[in-house]
């Protein structure tokens, strides 16, 4: 598809987050010299956020790579493009003939919905190479929700609150990470019929709009069922949905007689009163929807456990697969056509994160790619290649994982910018920006109701001599003799690829302005995809594998739900990962209008435990776990729950993954617990 020399405006969708939201992209003589927000697209109407206003800055960054490189002695060298897939191909080859092929692993810091081709073509390379080992962002992000749905529903009904009339932020704060819901809902609070209920330990914009439920970290599970409780001791529940398409009522009820309000208001921080009041409201409105964190719930050693509670209350207030609930969407499978070759690293230890009732994943549990690279079991990993991602700064344990990257043979990455992970690569690769290729994204949660397909237009000629990520793998698998697997020449071949079997075609997307296609939501009941067709609320499935049933919270290692002796040295509950619009994970952090805004981490903490300190606003701490110690400044915050210190990831300068740690996990996921762990503060004289 070409590019644009004289000066237009083209009309695209964004990749700096998952969102997709509509640009109006003007180009001078091929080159990007301003980004607006596109007034006619269906989700941002011509909102953007800081990071897509600051694009061309992104886009032309002087840091940018533009070309291959390679590490030497004395450091970094430039070389081309055909001496770089000689030598991967070459050390790929040499790796598999003496290790076999499963020593080769994949990191895709995308599984795809907003830049398909990440995870398309890194399978197919891998399917040909003959590697189970595909391993994301998956690991430690939104899968857990998806399977703890799946075992509860057999299908992933996505939420709905565009048309809800009670609406709960579940660990989710909008102004932060999701801007096209936050406007819709401060719109949404002036009707005084609406209800908004927020879960959170930090008072958000939207927390002050609504009823606040600040919640101690960790403790979900225990709310989520004290609400239960009342809902069913006061008869609250939807008897006809509950007794024609759930199974396992009687039991929830017995079970949930274990966290009355009372019996929970000190373990979570909230009162006995507004659990109440919080069940009443969710309940009593009808249609209502919860809408919980992308990854808050998930990253705990409770993770399963709050995302299937979660699903419970849905289910018992009938709020599902009808409008403004929960709801089933059709699932287009775009791309990857190729059957998975062998079990991934995990499938053992985590068998349902790889495979439930038949259905298998693609993905294997990066939390234990350390592990088998430092010892070498089950089996050697040797190689790696890392695309769209920078895990030795995002994931857990830091200095565990970059220990592992550093002891590896080959490790191979593909980027736009010189990352944390890429200073330890052999061979770093310049990748293009979403706006020098053609592609397509696909979202199936917040946009007015509707799932979606959209068309992302290539917009500018790539810069220097960056690549496609498709046109990467192609021919590094032409080079190992993989050609007829690998049969694309351009952007469209690829698109018209990707779409085979969907029954929407490039003409499709092209005949909408901003590269649309919608399809249609299904509401009204069928039965459902588990293997007693009804929604499973004690999961048989969970019992077969040893686990919990019915959701029961387990306290971690840390002693997250009571003050104890061995909590004494660690006294503070440290939370991780709070978004900031300005920047997505570790990006954006090299643009100057964006760090002016926001130029360093911060850890939040209340005023009266910044004193119990002697700490004052502005002020560096060293914040301590059993795992590491970092130094970050402080921000003193009404807002934040006392006794809860808050910090970001991210950050290279105050890495917060350095107190993390890898080896605590939610024992069906294998997710880390990320959300809730002890720490102690002091303060730097």
């Amino acid at each position: 598809m070409c590019c644009l020399t004289a000066e237009e405006v083209v009309k695209t969708d964004c990749a700096m987050c998952y969102h997709s939201c509509g640009l109006n992209v003007y180009v001078r003589d091929g080159k990007i010299v301003k980004v607006e927000g596109m007034s006619e697209h269906p989700l941002n109407q011509g909102e953007i956020c800081p990071r897509a206003q600051s694009i061309p800055s992104f886009v032309y960054a002087p840091d940018r790579l533009k070309y291959p490189m390679e590490r030497t002695e004395s450091g970094w060298k430039r070389i081309t493009w055909d001496e770089a897939l000689d030598k991967i191909a070459a050390k790929l080859t040499e790796i598999k003939e003496k290790y076999g092929p499963e020593a080769l692993a994949v990191f895709c810091g995308s599984v795809g919905v907003e830049n398909l081709e990440l995870t398309t073509f890194t399978h197919e390379f891998l399917a040909a190479y003959g590697s189970p080992n595909y391993i994301s962002v998956e690991s430690i992000c939104f899968r857990a929700r998806i399977l703890a749905r799946m075992m509860t529903f057999g299908m992933y009904p996505v939420e709905e609150p565009e048309k809800a009339r009670c609406v709960v932020l579940w660990g989710h704060n909008p102004d932060s990470s999701n801007m096209p819901l936050a406007n819709y809902l401060y719109k949404a609070v002036e009707d005084p019929s609406f209800k908004l209920i927020v879960v959170d330990p930090r008072r958000t914009p939207l927390a002050k709009r609504g009823l606040h439920l600040q919640i101690k970290p960790g403790t979900d599970c225990f709310l989520a069922l004290a609400a239960i409780n009342v809902i069913i001791n006061e008869g609250l529940y939807d008897a006809d949905f509950v007794k024609n398409w759930t199974l396992g009522f009687d039991k929830l009820t017995e079970h949930v007689k274990n966290y009355a309000p009372e019996k929970v208001e000190d373990i979570c921080g909230v009162p006995a009163s507004d659990i109440k009041k919080f069940a009443r409201i969710y309940a009593g409105t009808k249609p209502a929807c919860i809408v919980q964190g992308i990854n808050t719930l998930d990253q705990t050693i409770n993770g399963i456990q709050n995302s299937r509670a979660l699903a419970i209350m849905q289910a018992i207030t009938g709020n599902i697969q009808t409008p403004g609930g929960w709801t089933r969407v059709p699932r287009l499978r775009f791309g990857v056509k190729l059957s998975l070759i062998g079990k991934p690293m995990g499938a053992d230890d985590y068998p349902l994160f790889f495979e439930i009732w038949g259905r298998k994943s693609a993905f294997g549990q990066a939390m234990l790619f350390p592990d088998m690279v430092l010892t070498g079991k089950p089996y050697p990993v040797k190689a790696l290649i890392v695309t769209g991602g920078n895990p030795a700064l995002t994931m857990p344990e830091s200095k565990k994982f970059q220990e592992a990257l550093r002891k590896l043979e080959f490790l191979v990455v593909i980027d736009l910018f010189m990352s944390e992970t890429a200073e330890l690569a052999h061979i770093v690769l310049p990748a293009c920006s979403f706006l020098e290729k053609t592609g397509i994204a696909y979202d199936y949660g917040v946009c007015h109701g509707i799932p979606y397909v959209l068309l992302r237009k290539k917009v500018i000629e790539p810069v220097g001599e960056s690549w496609p990520e498709w046109k990467f793998w192609t021919e590094l698998g032409r080079r190992m003799g993989y050609g007829d697997r690998f049969p694309w020449n351009s952007d469209e071949d690829v698109v018209k690829y990707q779409l085979e079997g969907t029954g929407i075609t490039l003409e499709d997307l092209k005949a909408h302005p901003s590269g649309f296609f919608f399809t249609e939501k299904e509401y009204g009941i069928k039965g459902f995809g588990t293997p007693s067709g009804k929604i499973e609320i004690y999961s048989e499935t969970l019992e077969k594998y040893g686990y919990d049933p019915l959701p029961t919270p387990r306290d971690s290692p840390y002693g997250i739900f009571a003050e104890t002796e061995a909590t004494k040295d660690y006294p503070l509950i440290l939370t991780t990962g709070a978004r900031a619009i300005e920047y997505t994970h570790t990006q954006m952090r090299n643009i100057p209008q964006l760090r002016a805004i926001l130029p360093n981490a911060l850890a939040e903490i209340h005023p009266s435990t910044a004193a119990k300190y002697g700490v004052a606003d502005g002020e560096f701490v060293f914040v301590e776990t059993k795992k590491g110690k970092i130094k970050i400044k402080v921000k003193c915050s009404e807002d934040i729950m006392p006794g809860v210190i808050s910090i970001p990831h991210g950050w290279a300068q105050a890495n917060v993954n350095i107190l993390t740690d890898i080896s605590v996990r939610d024992p069906i996921s294998g997710y880390p617990e990320l959300k809730a762990l002890r720490c102690r503060i002091k303060k730097i004289e």
